[in-house]
């Protein structure tokens, strides 16, 4: 129902002046939504019909030459099919699809021709974007339970994916992860590089799936998976495959692999890429020194730790390391050591471009984009078997792949690659060669 009020609208000082305003009640503005979205219905169903005539009409008109011995066309319409409900992203429309009687004979296979419609193909009962939002949407965690009362509010029908089809998805994933892992890496530079092992349950087997993931920058300064691949507990045997594969099919070694404290990993890399330098994830330093801390001492140590780790340059870096050790190395030497044994895995980053440094700290990229690998996981209670779950965790990276930003200073990670030297994140001019030799030599020569 619509209601008219007056109100006054103040001027300066003076009374204003009488105006009305028009105010729709719950009723009215529910009456609205519905309504819009009967237009948006009919507007849709009205041009997918008139869609479908002007096809039926091109290919009728295309063949009117075509007729039989009496003259007669053997092309002609022949009335619309029985009226059904497609869904789409307008919600559900019902059209009536025309029908063409094609009396011709194919020469080869001797059956009559068939007009297929290429907009609306037979049995179609879902727009392609609809069929394209169900795989995503049980991928970023609904059940496919769930898929009925959902799709009914927005669709009109509650059609999702039967137990078959997640089978054939499934399937078909795994094929997909094949043909990736088979994929030629001569063509593709990772200058940096992040590895890690993500571990979550399989629902119909008693190990847990261990998935090794590589992560790498071009030399443009975009990020994309290298590989993803099934290991034991992050061994270095596990590890050594997969960066052996890599390197079998092309892979030129990364000028910096990020990484947590997995020992299987390093070696495998020591092994496999040894001029390739080595960076501890911050972010895994961090929580493995706290836990070596008693909960009295951690707020004081994870602010030393950010000193170090936020350090303007490489020595004040090393300046806070030691000022670390000697405040907790008395009473606390485990978590001293995981300091102080290989400072040059935590400041390895201070050699190469400032603008890079916030990105070669963490493995953040592998750890973000597997939240919601977690997070189907969890819904269905783990993959039904290894493949499966290493096929799901594929599909969410390849999706997430696309939303994934450029590093900082794009422009110096083909620097990086092409050797150029950076001291506390800053570009080191090459010198210029000494000039001793030269005037000496010239000297001799005039004497």
């Amino acid at each position: 129902m619509i209601n008219h009020e007056s109100c006054r609208r103040a001027n300066g000082g003076e009374e204003g002046t009488p105006m009305l305003r028009v105010v729709a009640d719950e009723a009215g503005r529910e009456d609205a939504r519905m309504f819009l979205d009967e237009i948006v219905a009919e507007g849709a169903r009205r041009m997918l019909a008139a869609a479908l005539e002007a096809e039926v009409d091109g290919y009728i008109k295309g063949l009117a030459d075509v007729v039989d011995e009496h003259g007669h066309r053997l092309v002609v319409r022949n009335g619309h099919a029985e009226p059904r409900p497609i869904a789409t992203g307008a919600g559900p429309i019902v059209v009536g699809a025309p029908r063409v009687n094609d009396r011709r004979v194919d020469d080869v296979t001797g059956e009559r021709c068939r007009f297929t419609s290429t907009i609306l193909t037979p049995w179609c009962r879902k727009s392609p974007k609809v069929c394209d939002v169900l795989p995503l949407m049980y991928l970023h965690g609904m059940s496919s339970g769930d898929f009925g009362p959902a799709l009914s509010e927005f669709f009109g029908s509650g059609a999702g994916l039967s137990a078959s089809v997640v089978t054939r998805l499934t399937a078909q994933w795994q094929d997909e992860r094949k043909r990736f892992a088979e994929r030629s890496l001569a063509d593709v530079d990772y200058v940096y590089c992040w590895a890690d092992g993500v571990h979550f349950n399989v629902r119909l087997e008693e190990e847990r799936l261990c998935c090794l993931v590589i992560v790498g920058v071009r030399a443009d300064g975009r990020k994309e998976l290298v590989a993803i691949a099934d290991g034991l507990r992050e061994s270095a045997g596990s590890w050594a495959d997969v960066l052996r594969d890599c390197k079998r099919r092309g892979m030129r070694a990364p000028v910096v692999m990020v990484g947590d404290g997995a020992l299987g990993m390093w070696a495998a890399l020591r092994d496999v890429f040894p001029e390739t330098r080595e960076q501890r994830c911050w972010v895994h330093v961090t929580a493995n020194v706290l836990n070596a801390l008693p909960k009295s001492a951690q707020p004081g140590a994870r602010k030393a730790l950010a000193e170090i780790r936020d350090a303007e340059d490489r020595a004040h870096a090393e300046a806070a390391i030691k000022a670390f050790a000697d405040e907790y190395k008395t009473k606390w030497p485990k978590a001293v050591a995981k300091i102080s044994d290989k400072p040059d895995a935590l400041l390895c980053f201070f050699d190469f471009p400032a603008e890079h440094w916030l990105h070669l700290k963490t493995t953040n990229p592998i750890e973000s984009t597997f939240a919601t690998v977690r997070l189907r996981t969890r819904v269905t209670k783990g993959p039904g078997s290894k493949a499966a779950g290493l096929a799901m965790a594929f599909k969410l990276i390849e999706s997430a792949q696309d939303r994934w930003r450029c590093v900082n200073g794009t422009h110096l990670v083909a620097l990086v690659r092409a050797g150029a030297g950076f001291r506390n994140g800053v570009l080191v001019e090459r010198q210029q060669p000494a000039t001793d030799d030269v005037d000496v030599g010239q000297a001799e020569v005039a004497a």
